[in-house]
Parts: C-alpha cells; structure tokens; sequence
C-alpha cells in the first residue's frame, strides 16, 4: 500500500513540476560559464561565407554604348567564418552586452577560383564619389571631374578577387580619407572588408533569465532599441531579432521569427512554411524570409518606410547606404529572385532560380538552435543621375550587381549534436516513461492492496456469518460457555471441563460488553473478535451433530463428555 502510493505521488509530482522543464530552462538560460552560453560565445560549429563575384565580360562595348552591361558568375570564393562574440559583460537587468567578431579565413580547397583570378569590375569608389557628389554644385562636381582625370579613373577596373573583396588602394579614396576623414574612415576600400567591419558594434543580449523564449536575442544594438536609419515602427525594429547564432526558444509554428545581419542592414522577418524535417535526429523547423521582404511599398504599403526621401528603389531592392558608409548600396536576393523583372533585364547574365536563390533556417523548435542556416543576398550599386561626372555617366540610374554572398552552417559537430540528442530527445522521454511506470506501478500495488483487503474483509464477514465450527455457529459457543456456567451447580467441574471454560472465557470475554445481553453476539462484538488474532479467524472448532441444547442441567445428572461436544484435540492443533 504505501509503495503505491509512494509511486502515484511521485508520478504527479513529475506531471505537475515538470522537472525536465526545469533543467531545460536552466540549460538554456545565459550564465557565466553555463553550456548553452559558451557555445553561443564561440559557437563549434563550421560557419562558410561562399561569395561569387559578377565578372563583366563586355567592357569595351558596354562603354561604347554598343550593349548592354553583360556579367558572367564566377566563384564561388569561400572562406570560413571564426564568429565570436567577445568583450561579454553580463548586466543586472537579464541582459548582457557584447562585441561580435566575424574574422574570415580562406578556405581554397572548398573554393572554385582563386583570390589572385583577375576580374573586370565596378569601381566602387569612382562610382560611389560620382552618386555622393550628383546633386552638390557644378564647382564641386568639377573638382571630382579633376580628380577623376588626374587619377585615370574608369568606371570598371581590373583587379583581383581578394583585392575587390578585402581592399585594394584608390587614389580617390585615400585622397576622401586624407580629406574627408569623417566619411571614409578607411584607406582602402573592398567590399566583403566594409560588410564585415563591426567596429563599434556593441550588442546587448537577453541571457532568458526573465524569458527563457528570448535568451540569445537581441534587445539593442549601438545601445539603441531601433535602427535610426529607418523611419516606422517594423522598418527600424532590430529588438528580438537574432544574428542567427541562437533563435527564440519554444518556437511555435506561427511566430513570425527575425533575422539581423549588418550587411543586409535590417531585420528581415521569416515565416515557418509548414516544412519539418528531421536533421542528424533532430527535428527542425524549415524558415524561409517573408514574400515580398524586399518590397518598398509597392506590394506592401507599410514598407514604404524603406524608401529614402520619398524615393524608392525598384520592388526587390533595398537601399542600405547607411550600412556601407554612404555608398549607393542596394540589397537584393541572388540575380534578383523575387524582384522586379525590369532588373532582370537591365543586365545580361542575371537568371533567378529559387533552389539557387531561396535563403532557409531550420530551427529546433525548443531550444531555438540552428541546425542548418543558408541565408543568401545579393549587393548591387544603385546609381542615380551621373550624367555631371563624364567618367561615371555610362552608369547612370544603373542597378549594378557586383556580388553575392552564402552564408552557410549545415551541420552541428557529432559530440555537441549528440548532447542536444540528450537533451532535447532522450530526456524528455525518460521523463515521460518514468511518470507513466511510476503511475502503473502504483496503480498496481493499491489495487492489489485493495484487492487483499477487500477479500480478507469478504473473508472474515464470511466467517463471522458462518462460523459454525462445523454445524453450530459463535452463538452457540456463547451458549456452551452460558449453560455450563447454569449447571456449575450441578455438574461436578472436572479438569478438562476448567480447562475448555477457562480456553472459551479467553476467546470470548474481549468481545463481550458488560452492557451486552449474555445471550447474543452482535456483529460488532464479532469484528472485534476477528481482530484480535488473524489466527482465530482460520480455526474450525467441531461440535457434535446433537449440539449443546441436547442437553439439560434438570434431565441430566451428569454433564456431558466434553468430546460428545467437541473435539477437543482437533482444537488444541488449531490454536497451537
């Protein structure tokens, strides 16, 4: 009895505690040195950044007016990406605040070209100077002319791969940092190196100790809520976005989940398209970036807040100049998936392919940890009227792809997989199995208590119903005991007569009240005695066919033989 109810206990304690939940959250919670924490500080995982570069393959008859701007694909360049987050201080509030670090190493045995391929590209400097300087004065716009001439700028150059990515020297932009130290603050300029510059990037963190769904997500960023680049409450939103490191917890599948890098300069919201999938014995999630995420307002008219002084770019293109020091920036999906077809057009060698194109996260849904990410953006130029800069006027309100860019982890190191198989899958059910044994068992053993106690009741009911001692019943004991107390008088007590009164008087006396009538048990007074010894309950006491009323003290001279009555040897083997 009490093991059952020990174990039915212990099974509601699991049902209501949860203590698997309580690990969980502890788990997932940031804390120094805690587990979760230090794979988010420097995450074991093999983080690639695959870049492939829009080679221009018609300079001269482009320049010529001849055709069309006409771009051929190469690469891709990969390098792996050393992602920490550093410069941690946990804060009293349940955040903590932090630097990220992204250092890239070159990977050449995964890349199809080489850093040193020689390509014909965009001059990003020429051409971001000639779009800073469109719309300031004639003297000014002159000076650049100057410049540009006395410099032998062109609108495309030839330079290598590492050079365009991580920075090659212009003699325009040293000549813009010796002079305008407050813009360009660099003296060289690649465009990989500008996306991946985070100096000054301090992020502070939600560690889940006041909501566990929100550990690892972002709460400001350069100690701001928002953006201040952009205008409108969704538009500037980067609080409870997540850099992809570490996504909500308990995910449900109608949340509406954000993703921030800086190169993309936003939180770009995703959806859970209904896909799950099981990945190295982990389920996930499949999210994909909203339909029309890119849009500036012409699908969507809440996202007009993406255009920059009432001007907006083509549907698909967002302008990030803010991200890429004033440069004329614009982000798209590869080759303009899910763009205007317009931009499609404007340049030969673009064609769209969502397998190719289409970034995706899958998310495990309880923890929020990632478990294959493929996020995929496109940088462009977005050109205005350069018709004032005779150097860069060929590129006039020109959307210009220069790169695109995979960032890519695809699979969780086979010990750390290992531990969220733990976790996240063997646990939970041990949890579950044990409330279930624990509540069978017990449901057992107080069934089978009641089952026995319920017979042994039957049992003795039974007994004290019919406790005849082979034909007469309790009350005829009691009778035998009363008429041998009547003849006392006149039967001579013999031995063996004191001996089985003086055996009755022990047996029945406890039972009998002084209150009672002497000539009936009630049932009661049998319960009573039943419960004085279990071993009284299994004795049959045989007694003569003729029974005891045969008998009178006024016919009979003499008293009865005790063994006409009973069998007194039979009873002594009973009670002994």
């Amino acid at each position: 009895m009490a093991l059952g109810v020990l174990s039915v206990a212990s099974a509601c304690f699991i049902l209501l505690v949860r203590p698997y939940d309580l690990i969980f959250r502890l788990k997932v919670i940031f804390s120094p040195g805690g587990e979760t924490f230090e794979l988010w500080r420097k995450p074991p995982v093999d983080l690639y950044l695959r870049v492939w570069l829009f080679n221009v393959t018609n300079k001269e008859a482009f320049m010529a007016g001849k055709e069309k701007l006409r771009v051929q694909e190469l690469g891709p360049y990969v390098y792996r990406e050393l992602l920490e987050h550093t410069n941690v201080t946990f804060n009293d509030n349940g955040t903590l605040t932090m630097i990220p670090r992204h250092p890239l190493v070159w990977v050449p045995e995964l890349s199809a070209g080489k850093e040193d391929d020689v390509l014909v590209l965009p001059n990003i400097a020429l051409l971001s100077i000639a779009d800073v300087v469109k719309d300031m004065s004639f003297f000014t716009r002159m000076g650049i002319n100057l410049l540009a001439g006395q410099t032998d700028s062109e609108g495309l150059v030839a330079i290598t791969a590492r050079e365009f990515m991580f920075g090659y020297k212009n003699p325009l932009v040293t000549i813009g940092n010796t002079f305008m130290p407050s813009w360009i603050k660099f003296d060289k300029l690649g465009l990989i190196d500008r996306m991946y510059d985070f100096d000054g990037d301090v992020a502070t963190v939600y560690t889940g100790e006041k909501d566990v769904r929100k550990a690892g997500l972002i709460d400001t960023y350069r100690r701001l809520p928002r953006l201040p680049h952009w205008h409108g409450g969704h538009c500037s939103r980067v609080r409870e976005a997540s850099d992809a490191t570490k996504f909500p917890s308990l995910i449900q599948p109608n949340d509406t989940i954000y993703f921030y890098r800086k190169s993309v300069c936003r939180a770009m919201p995703t959806r859970f398209t209904g896909e799950m999938k099981t990945i190295q014995g982990l389920k996930a999630y499949r999210f994909t970036f909203l339909d029309n995420s890119l849009d500036n307002g012409e699908v969507i008219p809440e996202n007009k807040c993406f255009c920059r002084n009432g001007k907006c770019l083509p549907a698909g293109l967002i302008d990030v100049h803010d991200c890429y020091y004033g440069f004329p920036i614009g982000v798209s999906y590869p080759h303009f998936y899910q763009g205007d077809p317009a931009l499609v057009e404007a340049v030969e060698g673009s064609y769209p392919d969502k397998k190719k194109h289409e970034s995706h996260f899958y998310i495990e849904p309880r923890s929020g940890i990632p478990l294959d990410v493929m996020v995929r953006f496109q940088i462009n130029m977005a050109l205005g009227d350069l018709r004032g800069i005779p150097r860069a006027a060929k590129f006039s309100n020109m959307i210009l792809p220069m790169l695109w860019t995979e960032f890519r982890m695809s699979s969780l190191p086979e010990d750390l997989n290992n531990r969220f198989i733990l976790y996240l899958n063997v646990l939970p059910m041990v949890e579950k199995v044990l409330m279930y044994m624990l509540f069978c068992t017990g449901a057992m053993f107080l069934l089978g208590s009641m089952s026995r106690i319920l017979l042994l009741n039957l049992d003795l009911q039974k007994k004290s119903a019919n406790m005849d001692f082979s034909h007469g019943n309790p009350k005829e004991l009691k009778q035998i005991h009363l008429k041998n107390k009547k003849c006392r008088g006149k039967w001579p007590a013999s031995d063996r007569t004191k001996e089985v009164e003086a055996f009755y008087s022990s047996l029945l006396t406890p039972a009998v009240h002084e209150d009672s009538p002497e000539d009936s048990l009630n049932s009661t007074e049998m319960d009573d005695l039943a419960d004085d010894s279990s071993r009284l309950s299994s004795i049959t006491i045989p007694v003569s066919e003729e029974g005891i009323d045969n008998y009178s003290c006024d016919k009979v001279e003499t008293p009865p033989q005790l063994d006409d009555l009973i069998n007194f040897s039979q009873l002594k083997e009973a009670i002994v």
